[in-house]
């Protein structure tokens, strides 16, 4: 059965019967295992598994009764990483502000939230309330149903990938790494392997180091053709950083690479260094398909994931100190997914990057701030 998340207030005696008398009924009647932080976490960090039941949900509901500052966070959260067909927000009627019971001293709906299409009940007619939410489960399943059917991802090719890319990087002693995947929606192109191999001549972009897919020139390190497209596999003599990155022919990356900040302070990753990285893949992303030749117009996925930052300061690159040190972070990887038009990725460029950096911020953060929250008390 797939699952279902609720986000709502906590130990509330009147929302936890709208949860047993409507979100539970309403979501099993969908075929749907209702799941809620409280009831169903394993004991790990609050924070993580708030994340991972949001990115695991088919559908969430979230119930912003009462204005808890939390459930609007989590709600944020749902929406930075792209699920707002997965999302129906519900609220006591009395929090509409055309409501006859709305005071102006009251609860209410946020200003951020108040376009949303906010599913409002009454706690004198929760059978009501049951039966229209079974009907917006029922048409937001509709909708989701050839996204949830479909995937973009060659997970065979990608494992393919990983399969290299992993124990190499593990011959240098490190664990901290970038993974980035690209893949276009169908139909996909084809191409031979020297037109990859020129349009990834072409489309890094220098800011820092090595760039992202970065081309090297020696005969070792150089872009290498296979059946499938091209790879290049670099590891540099003193082992001291990794680069991976493969294009097959229908378009699709990869690339897995060592992390910046191990060459300078393996006990902190650098918010900064992170922006610049995240910045400068999605515009590669761009700029390797507009060589290729694909129309702006296609849609792209991309996945970016951090890993091996546990035990590690948030920190920023520079003299000066961005952040209090609370104490390291207790997660260890982050992962976004983004769905664009090749025309959109640079327009929308800012929203893009903060939709990959919000988990991956959202879990150092929240870490220390816990941390440090456990020391005072």
């Amino acid at each position: 059965m797939t699952d279902a998340f609720v986000i709502m207030q906590i130990g509330n005696a009147d929302l936890d019967t709208v949860y047993r008398d409507v979100f539970i009924p309403a979501l099993k009647a969908s075929g749907l295992e209702p799941k809620r932080v409280d009831k169903h976490n394993k004991g790990e960090l609050l924070k993580s598994e708030i994340i991972r039941f949001i990115e695991g949900a088919e559908i969430i509901i979230a119930d912003v009764t009462n204005e808890r500052p939390n459930c609007y966070l989590e709600i944020g959260y749902a929406m930075g990483i792209n699920k707002f067909q997965n999302l129906i927000i519900t609220a006591r009627e009395d929090h509409f502000h055309e409501s006859p019971n709305f005071r102006k001293d009251g609860p209410k709906i946020h200003f951020d939230l108040g376009g949303y299409d906010i599913l409002f009940w009454d706690p004198k007619n929760l059978d009501a309330f049951q039966a229209e939410l079974r009907r917006r489960i029922e048409r937001r399943r509709a909708i989701l149903t050839p996204n949830v059917m479909s995937t973009p991802w060659n997970e065979e090719w990608i494992q393919a990938q990983r399969e290299i890319g992993i124990p190499r990087l593990a011959e240098i002693g490190k664990d901290g790494n970038m993974e980035v995947r690209f893949a276009l929606d169908a139909p996909k192109t084809s191409k031979t392997q020297r037109e990859l191999l020129v349009a990834a001549r072409a489309a890094p972009i220098d800011t820092f180091g090595w760039p992202i897919g970065v081309v090297l020139g020696s005969e070792e390190l150089s872009p290498k053709p296979r059946a499938d497209g091209i790879f290049a596999d670099i590891l540099v003599k003193d082992r001291s950083s990794y680069d991976y990155w493969a294009i097959a022919r229908n378009g699709d990356f990869y690339l897995y690479k060592s992390l910046f900040e191990d060459g300078k302070d393996p006990s902190r990753v650098f918010f900064n260094t992170r922006l610049i990285r995240v910045t400068e893949t999605l515009l590669y992303c761009g700029r390797l398909y507009n060589r290729l030749g694909i129309p702006p117009t296609n849609s792209v996925n991309i996945a970016i994931k951090h890993s091996g930052f546990k035990g590690r300061v948030l920190d920023g690159i520079g003299s000066r100190k961005f952040f209090d040190v609370f104490g390291p972070t207790r997660e260890n990887q982050s992962e976004a997914f983004i769905r664009t038009t090749l025309e959109q990725l640079e327009t929308n460029l800012v929203a893009h990057v903060k939709t990959v950096l919000a988990p991956f911020l959202c879990c150092s953060i929240f870490s220390n701030y816990e941390m440090k929250s456990t020391k005072k008390s």
